[in-house]
């Protein structure tokens, strides 16, 4: 086991390949970076082998696959960074990363970022198309894989125009689509999957010189992400994992089988990248993990996420956390007292419900029932009444009856979520729920999807209505609001992730910038947003703010220290987070 905690595995990869010239496809088997000679199936799966035309498939010696692969011999070509030195000989390649899905699919992006300009890359102006573009994709969104088709599709012409140009398909579609990906879109120049972020430069490389396409899926972690290096999105928040993975077995979920079993990172690791974004100014870090409320079990601690809250509060310039995704069967009272207890820790909770229906949640294999998630409710409230508590509902799901719905009715009333998000079920492929009986009609699902969004938003008006009047402190977005430009109101987050449109006044207009922080009055209340129309109260210049007039944006060296401890990260810790150890 290494020292951010992940035990070594023997890596043998799929790695499809093709000329889209020449219209040939192969397959390799790579171990260890080199090519051997493989009989029946690789330590991970993968096979040895050659389509020829008409789809005739016959074995390659390793003598004839190395005659194919030139001088490289199954090895990778000498490397700078993390990934093959593009700016030898030629100008730097741009790249863009075009990212659909979650916050942990927002994460990685970052990390992938982190990883090309490690590499020699530079960031895309955003005009014209970049020499390289990646798709970071999803695989639980409904038409998801349509989605992606259809925006690989659009590039190839760019591609035809620009035979340097090269495409990347990485995340949870490529790690369940696979070699189907290149065999759909033979224009993609790599696919890699949600274990081994840190190999794209390299398959890049690769790709390059072989002239055919790399593919490498790994079925479990080839190093933590979070000892790659990352280039934050924004200048003011992050997201740090404390967690990958998830041991949950959700019969509507995909997530396990693509992100595997849930790793935990040590709390020194998370920590010392905590502490090295807020050095950089960063003002609010979100935790992140598929089920933060068991981070801590694999190495032996149950109380460990509410004593990471704890710590993270001990962390000098660091104003707001938060976290997601809490799941109901492990969530403790401790963490509550944390959160009460800890004053950067935001007064938000968001925890998925998924159904009201106790016999739904049984079907759906989610491990409590709606006493259960009500009374973790209670106890929050009891201990920060002014908590903003927020959800997940799925309406539809296979055998669900109008007895079914009206529970979860019943369940949103009692809870008054400040606001949820809702989802009509849909099929996802390879899930138990696609496979079972009771799928209901798209008109069924659609009339109770509007029924569920009417009533909440009734409750989140009532609750938002309650804030008029009130003042607020609000640390300023950048774009999240989209009539910002007409009405001249900027956007910010409260503490309680409530999402305020204000305007400002006087000398402080030309002054505020994203990042900085405002006081300001609810003058108005809608259902998903406040207004705040009399000026600001307070406006607090930040480094965050000086950080965005320029355009820097943060960039952390990995983080592999493997500290097993609690408290706000040492001098020592936090040197060795900024330099990046990489283990």
């Amino acid at each position: 086991m290494n020292a951010a905690g992940i035990q070594p595995v023997t890596r043998g990869v799929e790695r499809p390949a093709h000329d889209a010239r020449r219209g040939k496809c192969s397959t390799a088997a790579s171990v260890g970076g080199e090519l051997r000679s493989v009989r029946g199936r690789s330590p991970a799966g993968a096979s040895l082998a050659r389509a020829g035309t008409g789809g005739d498939q016959r074995r390659l010696s390793v003598e004839q696959r190395r005659d194919r692969l030139g001088p490289y011999h199954g090895r990778v070509l000498p490397t700078r960074g993390y990934g093959g030195n593009v700016t030898d000989n030629r100008a730097p390649q741009s790249f863009e990363v075009r990212t659909y899905g979650c916050q942990m699919n927002v994460h990685d992006s970052e990390r992938i970022s982190g990883v090309l300009e490690e590499a020699g890359y530079v960031r895309s102006s955003g005009e014209g198309t970049a020499d390289l573009v990646v798709f970071n994709t999803c695989a639980v969104r409904e038409n998801a894989d349509n989605r992606l088709y259809g925006n690989l599709g659009r590039l190839r012409s760019a591609k035809q125009e620009n035979p340097g140009m090269q495409i990347a398909v990485g995340g949870c579609l490529a790690q369940k689509d696979r070699g189907e990906i290149v065999r759909r879109a033979p224009w993609v120049d790599a696919v890699f999957g949600t274990h081994n972020l840190g190999s794209l430069p390299t398959l890049l490389e690769r790709a390059r010189h072989n002239e055919e396409a790399e593919v490498e899926i790994l079925e479990s972690l080839d190093k933590f992400p979070s000892t790659l290096p990352a280039r934050r999105e924004s200048a003011y928040s992050g997201w740090v994992s404390v967690s990958v993975g998830c041991n949950n077995t959700c019969t509507f979920c995909i997530v396990p089988a693509l992100r595997g079993k849930e790793k935990d990172r040590r709390p020194g690791d998370v920590l010392a990248e905590v502490g090295a974004l807020a050095s950089e100014g960063v003002l609010e870090v979100t935790l992140l993990g598929q089920n933060v409320n068991a981070y801590g079990v694999e190495f032996g601690d149950r109380y460990a996420f509410g004593k990471l809250l704890r710590s993270c509060g001990d962390i000098e310039g660091l104003e707001r956390v938060r976290f997601t995704s809490p799941h109901p069967r492990d969530f403790t009272d401790d963490v509550i007292s944390a959160m009460a207890e800890t004053p950067n820790v935001c007064p938000q909770l968001h925890m998925p419900l998924q159904s009201g229906s106790d016999r739904m949640l049984k079907a759906m294999r989610r491990s409590y029932r709606a006493e259960r998630f009500l009374g973790i409710v209670d106890k929050v409230r009891a201990a920060m009444p002014h908590a903003a508590i927020t959800t997940d509902i799925i309406v539809g799901f296979p055998g669900e009856t109008e007895e079914d719905f009206e529970a979860t009715l019943d369940v949103v009333r009692r809870a008054r979520f400040a606001s949820a998000f809702t989802f009509q079920y849909s099929k996802r492929p390879g899930t138990p729920a696609a496979e079972m009986e009771g799928q209901l009609p798209k008109e069924v699902v659609q009339q109770r999807y509007d029924r569920l969004v009417e009533l909440q938003n009734e409750i989140s008006l009532e609750a938002n209505s309650e804030l008029v009047g009130s003042e607020v402190e609000l640390l300023v977005a950048e774009g999240a609001g989209r009539k910002n430009a007409h009405t001249a109101r900027w956007s910010g987050r409260a503490r309680d992730g409530r999402l305020v449109h204000f305007t400002p006044s006087g000398e402080v207009e030309d002054r505020i910038r994203p990042g900085d922080v405002v006081r300001t009055r609810v003058t108005q209340a809608a259902p998903h947003h406040l207004l705040a129309d009399d000026g600001v109260s307070e406006h607090r210049r930040t480094k965050a703010g000086d950080h965005w007039e320029v355009g820097q944006r943060p960039k952390t060296s990995g983080v592999g220290l493997g500290l097993p401890t609690f408290g706000a990260p040492s001098a020592e810790s936090a040197a060795s987070a900024e330099q990046g150890c990489g283990c």
